[in-house]
């Protein structure tokens, strides 16, 4: 249990003015400060922490609710970080208990590091997959892919959209919409004038982050990571689910290497809705 004193601290919601609070909790935990991604998680999702007593965050997270919009059917929780100093104290516990009882029976995803796994299975959440995060410069090898693949437009949105819902099984309208301004590239492959899957980078510190990657199958996937390789001078970063073993193969082929490996979880779900076999990455683990 947290100490007394901080257990009487409030729980807030965090708004876009707390963007640099969150990034130098971040930067304090041994994370790069991410506050390009701290903006668009606290604009597309809702952050919650509490003010230290000396200064900036004590501790802070982000949710991101997806479906209807009064009754979401799925939450993914990510960025729970403790500040060092107040670390070990029960602080990022009591955080994580007041989300769990307030977001009552709506189903919960993570994904979790080793280090946060055990708290994670205390209050009742489940392994249900991995993700091996890889990064690297994309080196191209054998012949282009004839899969067809173009900058995404603003007449794609409703296709994108539809394709989004169908393979992760529940509607994300509220942070697909925002790719377009967070991204650096949107792109999407065709087929016959439908789009067969789509897939984003956009900036983290010195790498450019590949999520999310969505494909009618593993060609497709590659042919729009090969082409978002095209179009940057800098290295790679992606999450692939494990299960996704021809991609990883053909990545580490090119010169992405495994950094390590995050723990899918979910909360009041046997596993994910959707169909995994064409989620190949997400937009960020901290969203999904």
């Amino acid at each position: 249990m947290p100490t007394p004193s901080l257990a009487a601290l409030p729980i807030r919601r965090l708004t876009l003015r707390d963007r640099l609070a969150c990034a130098d909790l971040s930067e304090d935990r041994g994370w790069p400060r991410e506050e390009h991604k701290w903006g668009f998680l606290l604009s597309a999702g809702k952050g919650y922490g509490i003010d230290a007593p000396d200064g900036g965050l004590l501790t802070a997270c982000v949710i991101t609710e997806y479906g209807p919009q009064d009754r979401p059917d799925l939450v993914a929780i990510g960025m729970v970080l403790v500040a060092e100093r107040y670390a070990r104290q029960g602080v990022g516990r009591r955080l994580m208990r007041h989300l769990v009882s307030a977001l009552g029976t709506t189903p919960l995803t993570l994904h979790s590091t080793p280090y946060g796994r055990p708290l994670y299975e205390e209050l009742g959440f489940k392994a249900t997959g991995r993700a091996e995060m890889l990064r690297g410069r994309f080196t191209p090898a054998g012949p282009e892919s004839r899969i067809a693949t173009r900058a995404a437009t603003a007449e794609d949105l409703t296709g994108i959209l539809r394709l989004d819902e169908a393979v992760f099984g529940t509607d994300r309208t509220p942070l697909i919409t925002r790719l377009p301004a967070f991204a650096d590239q949107l792109r999407v492959a065709e087929e016959n004038g439908r789009i067969i899957g789509y897939t984003a980078a956009w900036p983290n510190m010195d790498t450019q982050v590949v999520g999310p990657l969505i494909a009618q199958d593993s060609e497709t996937a590659k042919a729009l990571l090969a082409s978002l390789a095209a179009r940057t001078d800098r290295p790679l970063r992606t999450d692939i689910d494990v299960r996704h073993e021809d991609l990883l193969s053909w990545l580490k082929e090119r010169g992405l290497a495994s950094v390590a490996f995050n723990t899918v979880m979910t909360y009041g779900i046997a596993e994910l809705p959707g169909d995994w076999t064409r989620r190949f990455a997400p937009l960020t683990v901290a969203a999904g």
